[in-house]
């Protein structure tokens, strides 16, 4: 075919769009244990279904030289395909093109999938690997960050948004996959920082690598902002599918429902539960047994589990249908609420409720952590949001207290009281204001003090308040117990109650939005 004939030229034309910045870039890349941006595309996505939109957009920049290299697709590859057999759109940035920084053609590439994706309602997968901000476009540059970054606050609650960080993620670019649902990292390859290490070092003097101050441990362990971390890009992206498998395409449709697993049925008993919760109310044990216990085949998604310990939420389903669990850990910090707690949990009730996903929430919880550090970082604050997500949120809500329920804590989590729909409990759970040796010490103060033998007495009284008010029955006495259930029984009565639920219709008052305690 004649090298101007135009189906021979746009052959050309796709080939050269398929090589980035070229092999020796790709070499580089690779070699840096990542890979290229059509690589991730096309691990992520179902094979043979990725349709590429503006794969010949250039820069539109004519300084500082720029003119001469006219790259196809300028630094980022955008279009859509499936994920087990669902749409997705996905933009994957290309660190080979210009170290994949931002220009304002290529903020439009990512601006055009992210407006398809809000009119067809599908998810939108973000592939970060970028240097910034292309310092040569200047302010269209900077526009083209606010304009995706407003795509990411109109599309919050409408379809999921997830952010997977494949490399560099630094200063104002971060606050896009900051305002999505998910940030997903890899190990050792991936950052995500405001400002890098060198200019800490300028203004505070403090030395830090890149890896310390926004690494993928860093960010899953201890700030929070980052909430699945994966050994590499392949198993991070196959973490996306799995994650995605949990997830409605958008705020109008239900969770996709599996078949059923035919060997787990939804009324099996699980005997071990009986034994798991520990006599004594101040030994620990695995909430995670507990979940998995009760759910379809012992599987659980687990989101954040590395940070708030005390706090256990993620993904399940039972009889085939995604769930999303709430937990205390009594395995950490006696499973106490603390600020970090609060927050995992108000934004993962938060994401349940805006995509239709019905909540399950296991109670073990002495109340809220106790000490001037909380006090100061504002727990009064932060532990309002939790409390204020359970109530807001109108999905189906069913709650289960396995030991403690004390104080404050026990109507935060999912209580009756805040619009949970059924409330169980187990015999051995503990519902009162306090735990018995406190409140023993209080109300049975004079009485203590004017006994002969002080500690007799005062274990009498702990004795006498514990068979009286730390027991699930005067709580169901009043109601605000549906059913005092035996462990064993957890799963069939979770699938009873969420299949009861299924068509649950109830909404909020009319108004423009609430306001969190932010």
């Amino acid at each position: 075919m004649n090298e101007k004939h135009p189906l021979k030229q746009l052959e050309l034309m796709e080939a050269a769009a398929l090589k980035g910045g070229g092999d020796e870039r790709i070499a580089k890349q690779h070699a840096a244990g990542k890979l290229t941006a059509r690589e991730r595309v096309e691990v992520l996505l179902d094979a043979g279904t990725f349709v590429e939109l503006d794969k010949f957009v250039t820069h539109r920049c004519a300084d500082f030289g720029m003119e001469q290299q006219k790259i196809l697709g300028d630094g980022v590859v955008t279009g859509y395909g499936t994920v087990n057999g669902r749409q997705v759109f996905v933009f994957a940035q290309d660190f080979t093109v210009f170290g994949g920084s931002l220009s304002g053609a290529y903020a439009t590439k990512i601006c055009k999938v992210m407006d398809l994706a809000m009119k067809v309602g599908a998810p939108v997968v973000g592939l970060n690997d970028s240097g910034g901000a292309r310092i040569q476009e200047g302010v269209q540059s900077l526009a083209g960050y606010a304009d995706i970054f407003t795509r990411n606050v109109l599309s919050s609650g409408v379809v999921p948004q997830i952010s997977a960080i494949m490399g560099p993620c630094a200063g104002g670019a971060v606050y896009s996959p900051a305002m999505t649902d998910f940030i997903v990292m890899v190990e050792n390859t991936s950052y995500m920082f405001i400002t890098g290490p060198d200019v800490i070092k300028t203004v505070t003097h403090e030395e830090v690598s890149k890896e310390e101050l926004g690494g993928a441990q860093t960010h899953t362990a201890r700030s929070g902002v980052a909430h699945l971390m994966y050994p590499d890009e392949r198993t991070t992206l196959d973490g996306i599918r799995e994650l995605l498998s949990y997830l409605p395409q958008n705020n109008a449709e239900n969770a996709p429902a599996l078949e059923p697993p035919s060997k787990d049925r939804w009324d099996r008993e699980t005997p071990e539960l009986d034994l798991l919760i520990p006599a004594e109310p101040n030994k620990p044990y695995d909430i995670k047994k507990v979940i998995a216990g009760s759910v379809d085949d012992g599987r659980f998604f687990e989101i954040q589990p590395d940070y708030a310990m005390n706090m256990v939420v993620g993904f399940a389903r039972i009889e085939g249908r995604p769930v999303g669990v709430v937990a205390n850990q009594p395995a950490h910090l006696a499973g106490c609420l603390d600020i970090n707690a609060s927050v995992k949990g108000a934004r993962f009730v938060r994401f349940c409720d805006c995509f239709n996903i019905p909540l399950v929430t296991f109670v073990d919880v002495p109340g809220f952590l106790p000490g001037t550090a909380q006090e100061f970082g504002g727990i009064i604050k932060h532990g309002a949001k939790l409390l204020y997500a359970f109530v807001e949120a109108t999905v189906p809500k069913v709650t289960v207290i396995t030991r403690k329920a004390y104080g404050g804590a026990y109507d935060v989590m999912a209580s009756k009281h805040v619009r949970a729909d059924i409330n169980f409990a187990y015999p051995m759970a503990e519902i009162a204001v306090m735990g018995p040796e406190g409140a023993v010490n209080i109300v049975y103060r004079n009485e203590i003090d004017k006994a002969e033998d002080k500690e007799a007495t005062r274990q009498a009284f702990i004795a006498e308040y514990r068979e009286k008010f730390a027991n699930p029955y005067a709580a169901a006495a009043l109601g605000y117990i549906d059913e005092v259930i035996r462990p064993r029984e957890t799963r069939a009565k979770l699938a009873s109650a969420l299949r009861m639920l299924r068509n649950k219709r109830q909404s909020n008052p009319p108004k423009k939005h609430g306001n969190l305690p932010l």
